[in-house]
């Protein structure tokens, strides 16, 4: 199996070295084509107004001066134009991707490009706790859960464009109660606050966060999984069409 790794948070994170322990668990014939620097938020950008370039690290080991978007792009239409790989991995990220969270993830989106292309295709992202900061944040949890939460799918025949998108908890690996299958939440909006500062010339630059927002618990969302201390898995597809919506529409037009 040729499994391609990428990611958000950049070539030299430690997450996507995380996710290379956990795919070799899996094969040995691994692939990364990453950005060369954090990317997160950038969700399905596309870089279209200057060049990327592509530097290799070592064999099978690449980085590209772009988004996520663009690293699966390249992997498939350059780097490994020769032979598709057979499954993409993408994270593991810094941080959870629930919720809403997916709309914005450059992880995500990495792992829906590779569904567009018919390719299957995982995002994994490691929530942490609010004191951990920088470099101190652990990926111990989904390294220990990772092959056991990937092994099933392989096997699993996806639906067309879909994606799964897993989610560890905040805990120590012993302290996981187990693996969740749960819907996409939705939080309130409103969680954008911004931090105003003043460079040293006077002035001002903003710096936007992302609080957290209580959501309605409902027991079935990925939101609800990880507050519970289980690992999310939550499937994901790419037709946004509201379906109850279309007679509707379609009786406004006539």
């Amino acid at each position: 199996m040729r499994i391609l790794l990428t990611n958000d948070d950049g070539y030299h994170a430690p997450g996507l070295a995380a996710l290379e322990r956990i795919a070799a668990t899996l094969s040995d014939d691994v692939w990364i084509v990453a950005p060369a620097e954090d990317q997160s938020g950038t969700s399905r950008s596309l870089t279209l107004t200057r060049p990327m370039r592509l530097r290799q690290f070592g064999e099978r080991r690449f980085s590209v001066t772009g988004t996520p978007t663009d690293s699966v792009l390249m992997a498939l239409g350059e780097v490994m134009a020769d032979r598709k790989p057979d499954l993409i991995l993408s994270g593991v990220n810094r941080g959870a991707n629930l919720g809403e969270d997916v709309f914005y993830s450059g992880t995500v989106a990495a792992a829906m490009e590779g569904a567009m292309a018919g390719i299957r295709s995982i995002a994994l992202s490691q929530r942490y706790a609010r004191q951990a900061v920088g470099d101190g944040v652990s990926f111990a949890t989904a390294e220990a859960w990772g092959e056991r939460v990937l092994r099933p799918l392989l096997s699993m025949e996806f639906g067309p464009r879909t994606l799964v998108n897993i989610n560890f908890p905040p805990v120590e690996p012993e302290a996981v109660k187990g693996i969740r299958i749960a819907r996409q939440g939705l939080r309130d909006y409103g969680r954008a606050t911004f931090e105003r500062r003043s460079d040293p010339r006077g002035y001002d630059y903003y710096w936007l966060a992302l609080g957290r927002l209580p959501h309605q618990p409902g027991h079935d969302t990925d939101l609800d999984a990880i507050a519970e201390d289980y690992i999310a898995v939550t499937p994901l597809h790419l037709d946004l069409t509201h379906d109850a919506s279309l007679a509707m529409l379609d009786a406004a037009y006539r």
